[in-house]
């Protein structure tokens, strides 16, 4: 059973997973359609313009649609994202970087994140980072399961950190 990782640092989320990939391979899991696809969702549109349409894959087929605002990007170390959905909107940010022992270190952060909510939201991105992980190493990303492993095995530690 995967341990949470997560913590709450000025009202911001943060989450770290260490892949043992180049920075350009972790950058395209994060960015290119097929590869996202693979462990959290699909986008359409033209990221050029600054935004695109975003619908996760693996939260079933009744998954909203939502804009995803792409605020920064730059290759291959940084992507500032807002998420859309109806009047809820996520800052998202991610950041790569050198890993202490090899590959690449990834940082996920939620800015402004409530500490209500943050049982829920917390466990669902420990999930999807972990699917990340395997996706990338060329693992399952089936055998990664949310209601075993994340939800409510971690909410617990969520709550305290929230």
């Amino acid at each position: 059973m995967p341990a949470p990782t997560g913590r709450v640092v000025g009202g911001t989320l943060m989450l770290t997973r260490h892949l043992p990939l180049p920075a350009a391979e972790v950058w395209a899991a994060v960015t290119e359609p097929e590869r996202l696809e693979r462990w959290i969702g699909t986008w359409t549109g033209d990221p050029a313009e600054g935004s695109v349409m975003f619908t996760m894959t693996a939260e079933g087929e009744h998954a909203p649609t939502e804009q995803m605002t792409i605020s920064v990007c730059e290759h291959p170390q940084r992507l500032v994202l807002v998420s859309r959905v109806g009047d809820d909107w996520w800052d998202l940010e991610l950041e790569l970087g050198a890993a202490t022992d090899g590959g690449t270190l990834l940082t996920f952060k939620q800015p402004g994140i409530d500490p209500a909510a943050a049982e829920s939201v917390g466990p669902g991105w420990e999930y999807y980072l972990d699917r990340l992980v395997v996706a990338a190493t060329g693992g399952d990303v089936a055998a990664v399961d949310f209601d075993r492993d994340y939800y409510p095995a971690m909410a617990e530690h969520y709550r305290r950190i929230g």
